[in-house]
This record gives structure tokens, C-alpha cells and sequence, in this order.
């Protein structure tokens, strides 16, 4: 009985931005909790790429073309996937970029890029899939893909940790005025992860690798499929009286100043 209040069979989940990397790893552990997977990117050749990859894990997901910071767009798209597939019960807003560039030296065109796809556009997406779920009376989950940067500044990711914190309280207003609609909204922020995209730095020797294994009281980097359980959880009847909530998942990184050192 403890089970099934993780079982996500009959449930359709959408993953925004599911194409690789994390958002393809949690959308991957939905499905082997038994939900049916759908995914979107606003490129044609990523979704084509990650059908395959899909089904090397064994997961029969379906691709919609579209950009979530274009409203119309997530409207028609949403439609057809509840058409096509299922009304969604479960949301990720994964879809996200980030533009490593000095304060001073970042354009305001970048700024607003980052801004919009990752505050704005879990914004039309999360109004979007809500109103179907009100209208539907079916309740529903939605789990906003925060970060430390939520939390934290650091160097050269103004634009991000700007969106991802406006994001942690979109998600809090989120809980706020849904939830009477038994639509729980809760965030992951993901510490950092070995993944493609970190690849390049997470060499013995790099300056930014040691940085993060000294850093993160685990004393390495997370694995993608690591965040599978919180995604499970946070998607599931187990999360039904969470809401508003953001569950780190990063190692320890933010429950401390510093990695213990064994001489103390």
C-alpha cells in the first residue's frame, strides 16, 4: 500500500525543455513510476534526437515543437496535447537557459532572454495547464525547476539567479492561490549535476571541479537519475499536502558554509 502513493500509472506528465540532461532524467523516473511522458523544445532536430534517446530507456514519449515564452503557442499546443495524449495531471517546468556574463557587461537583450525563458515562461505554461486542471476538477502536480541560485548569487549569473529566485516565489503564489483546487506547486533546485552540459569541468584538475567537490559536503557531483525520487515524490499522491515547497537537491551544499575538514 506504501507503493501506491508513488505510483504514477494513468498520470500524463509534461516536461517542458525535456530534451536532455536533468529534464530528461526526471521525466525518465516518471515513467518508470509509470506515468506517460510528453516533452517539448522549440527545435524540431533535439525532439527527434531525444525520441531515440527516450527509447533506449525503454520510455515511448511523445515531442511537441513549441517556445514557452510565446503564449499562443503553449495555448494551441497544450490543446492538442490533451487531444492527442491526455489532459496533463502533472507539469515539470524544466525549460531553462543561463548566459554566464559579467553584470556590467551583459547586454539588456540577454538579460531579458534569461529572464523570459525562465520566470515568464514557467509563468504561461504553469496558467496554462492550471486552468485545464481547475476546469477538469482533477487536481494536479506542478514542479517548477529552481536552483541554488534561488538562493545564492554568484559570479556572472545575474539574469539566472534573478529568474530562479522570482521563480521559487512564483512557485510559493503558485501554491498560494491554486491550491484550493488540490493543485500542489513545489519547486527542485538541483545542486550541480554530472551531466553533457558540465562535462568539459568536471575534469581532475580544473579550477571549478575542485571548487564543487570541496564545496558540497558529499565531497562530489550529483547523478542526473538522482533526481528521479524528488520528482517522483513531488509528482505523486506522497506530496498531496506539500505545497509551496522547494526541496534542494544538492548535496548538502546549502545546509553549510563550507565541506567539513577531517582534521576537525
Amino acid at each position: 500500500m506504501l507503493l501506491k502513493l508513488f505510483d504514477l500509472t494513468g498520470k500524463t506528465a509534461l516536461v517542458t525543455g525535456g530534451t536532455h540532461g536533468l529534464g530528461m532524467a526526471m521525466a525518465v523516473g516518471l515513467a518508470k513510476a509509470g506515468a506517460r511522458i510528453v516533452f517539448n523544445d522549440r527545435s524540431g532536430d533535439k525532439i527527434h534526437t531525444a525520441l531515440e534517446e527516450y527509447r533506449k530507456h525503454g520510455v515511448e514519449a511523445a515531442g511537441y515543437d513549441f517556445d514557452v515564452t510565446i503564449e499562443a503557442q503553449v495555448i494551441e499546443q497544450i490543446a492538442l496535447i490533451e487531444k492527442e495524449i491526455a489532459p496533463i495531471d502533472i507539469l515539470v517546468n524544466n525549460a531553462g537557459i543561463i548566459k554566464r556574463v559579467p553584470m556590467i557587461e551583459m547586454d539588456v537583450a540577454e538579460f531579458r532572454e534569461v529572464i523570459d525563458i525562465d520566470l515568464v515562461g514557467p509563468f504561461i505554461v504553469g496558467r496554462t495547464v492550471a486552468k485545464s486542471m481547475i476546469a477538469r476538477q482533477s487536481g494536479g502536480k506542478i514542479i517548477n525547476i529552481c536552483s541554488m541560485m534561488s538562493e545564492l548569487g554568484r559570479n556572472t549569473v545575474s539574469a539566472y539567479a534573478a529568474a530562479k529566485g522570482g521563480l521559487k516565489m512564483l512557485t510559493r503564489n503558485m501554491a498560494t492561490e491554486w491550491a484550493r483546487f488540490n493543485i500542489q506547486a513545489n519547486g527542485i533546485g538541483p545542486g550541480y549535476f554530472a551531466t553533457s552540459q558540465t562535462a568539459p569541468i568536471r575534469h581532475e584538475g580544473h579550477p571549478f571541479n575542485e571548487f564543487i567537490i570541496h564545496r558540497t559536503p558529499a565531497g562530489r557531483w550529483g547523478l542526473p537519475e538522482e533526481l528521479q525520487g524528488a520528482a517522483i515524490f513531488l509528482a505523486s499522491a506522497a506530496s498531496d499536502f506539500v505545497n509551496g515547497h522547494i526541496l534542494y537537491v544538492d548535496g548538502g551544499i546549502l545546509a553549510t558554509i563550507g565541506k567539513p575538514s577531517n582534521e576537525l
